[in-house]
């Protein structure tokens, strides 16, 4: 089997939200010599990609998310120990990432932050709803490298643009990336309020993070 019809095997298992599925694919993945990096890049996170646009398209629900986010963890541990020990402790970088204010959409911005988390990066999820003066809190608390916030409605994006205003109050700002996210965001939004990046997906927030933090 090619490594691409590997990849694909991976992803089609993190649709099908079943662990034993994920775990068997990871397992044949090892057996084919494929590192472990490529394995949660190329098969693991592209299917949750995929499970991220079929939520999005009414195609599954949040269980079946949830789901196959639980497979996608479990196939991670599965190749924690094929990792080099210095690349299992070195991180990345810290990331705090949340949604805003006054927006109880969760599901996106967890596959990102699992996403993120499988990377390589250590991932604050403080979670949805989050009050503003939190964000900067959890940013002091962790020394995060970064900061993500997710808005999925119009009324909330402007959560985004106050978080880099105290940012800069506070004289955090160059200290610490931007990066913004969700439905109404466009990279328009992010240049007009002075975020460094905008991810349309998981899968694009990770090759961002990864641009601005390494």
């Amino acid at each position: 089997m090619s490594n691409e019809e590997m990849y694909k095997e991976l992803s089609d298992a993190i649709v099908s939200c079943k662990n034993d599925a994920v775990e068997a694919a990871v397992e044949k993945a090892r057996g084919q010599g494929i590192a472990p990096a490529d394995i949660i890049e190329n098969g693991l996170a592209a299917g949750m990609n995929e499970v991220g646009i079929l939520f999005e398209r009414g195609k599954l629900f949040l269980p079946h998310v949830m789901m196959a986010a639980g497979a996608m963890e479990a196939g991670v541990a599965l190749l924690e120990a094929d990792m080099p020990k210095d690349a299992a402790s070195k991180k990345l970088g810290v990331i705090v990432n949340g949604t805003v204010e006054g927006d109880v959409h969760d599901i996106g911005k967890s596959i990102v932050s699992t996403m993120l988390q499988s990377a390589g990066f250590e991932v604050h999820d403080i979670g949805r709803d989050v009050p503003l003066q939190v964000f900067i809190d959890k940013i002091k608390e962790t020394d995060a490298d970064m900061v993500g916030m997710s808005a999925l409605m119009t009324t909330t994006l402007q959560g985004q643009k106050d978080v880099i205003e105290m940012l800069k109050e506070q004289g955090m700002r160059d200290n610490i990336k931007v990066m913004v996210g969700g439905a109404p965001a466009t990279q328009a939004w992010a240049e007009k309020i002075g975020a460094d990046c905008y991810a349309e997906n998981a899968s694009e927030a990770v090759a961002k993070a990864k641009e601005l933090l390494i």
